[in-house]
């Protein structure tokens, strides 16, 4: 499997298995199967509310000679009701609780935005001021989980241009990685030349255009990716189907990816295209895609309006 080597040295499988949305029944089976076939790479979240599934697949695949814990990498997040650094532990150990695990190889900051402790989903009422918790404290505060060997490496996630320069300007640190939704409609391209140009690993979420999100999340019209003529034209002429000709760009751009299946045959398929060697052709049709859209926006999720605190959030 080819990896992508982090600034802090951890070399990061390129292609790994999602689980955001991933029903608990079903995850169990999905981290196990995935394992079986190859994949070498699981990534979760504590908001997910199903690492404790994730964990028993893991665990089981372990046991079983599957896969030793040295040879899998696991990424999981700090949901944004954390944030206060005295309770960055407290949702890190929570994490690990549920996934069995002694430690996560990468840990990454959800959102740059933090949340009353015991919020999931807020009113715009239960945001906190980043006067009162900054996410640069809360990343301190993570980058402390190295030393305790909770975790081997720290990032962000949904972090735009402007937030990394604050963060790394505020900590002096780096992050090892910033995850961040990313595919034709919202290649990101500024973003993405910024974090290389700082040695910042990007991994790419929702490569297939997220549409098996719940309809709440959903605005109205939205273009579905895995339709999109080019994407099946260009598909067809590479001999592989659209879900792994996306998979195949993100990871010839050079980032990590993680689709999201709890299907067997995609869970394979998934994993197939990683080795698929895209065409110039297909690699310039695809980056010249003229759609703009981005899936998963707070407008859409948990917070009212995209502004917080007077800016865009994504600015």
């Amino acid at each position: 499997m080819k990896t992508v080597t982090l600034n802090d040295g951890t070399a990061i499988p390129a292609f790994g298995l999602g689980t955001w949305k991933s029903p608990k029944d079903a995850v169990y089976e999905a981290v196990k199967t995935a394992l079986k076939v190859g994949y070498q790479h699981v990534d979760a979240a504590w908001i997910y509310q199903n690492e404790q599934e994730v964990g028993r697949g893991i665990g089981e695949a372990i046991g079983s000679g599957v896969i030793n814990r040295e040879d899998l990498f696991v990424t999981s997040k700090l949901w944004n009701s954390f944030h206060a650094p005295e309770d960055v532990e407290k949702g890190c150990k929570e994490t690990l609780t549920a996934l069995g695990l002694d430690y996560v190889d990468l840990y990454l900051m959800h959102w740059p935005v933090a949340f009353k402790p015991g919020t999931l989903g807020p009113k715009p009422e239960d945001l906190v001021p980043l006067s009162e918790i900054p996410f640069s404290a809360t990343y301190e505060a993570m980058l402390a989980l190295k030393e305790k060997g909770l975790v081997k490496s720290a990032g962000v996630s949904n972090f735009s241009v402007s937030k990394l320069k604050k963060l790394i300007e505020e900590t002096g640190v780096v992050p090892a990685m910033n995850q961040v939704e990313l595919h034709p409609y919202n290649p990101q391209n500024e973003l993405l030349a910024y974090c290389r140009a700082q040695g910042i690993g990007v991994t790419a979420y929702s490569p297939l255009g997220s549409g098996d999100r719940p309809e709440s999340m959903k605005l109205k019209d939205e273009p579905p990716l895995l339709e999109n003529e080019t994407v099946n034209a260009i598909a067809a002429e590479e001999g592989i189907s659209p879900a792994q000709l996306l998979i195949a760009w993100a990871m010839d751009r050079g980032t990590v990816v993680i689709p999201k299946s709890t299907n067997a045959g995609r869970i394979a398929e998934n994993f197939s295209a990683a080795s698929h060697s895209l065409s110039e052709r297909a690699r310039t049709s695809l980056d010249n895609i003229d759609i703009q859209y981005r899936y998963v926006s707070p407008d859409s999720w948990f917070i009212s309006g995209v502004t917080y605190e007077g800016e865009s959030f994504w600015d």
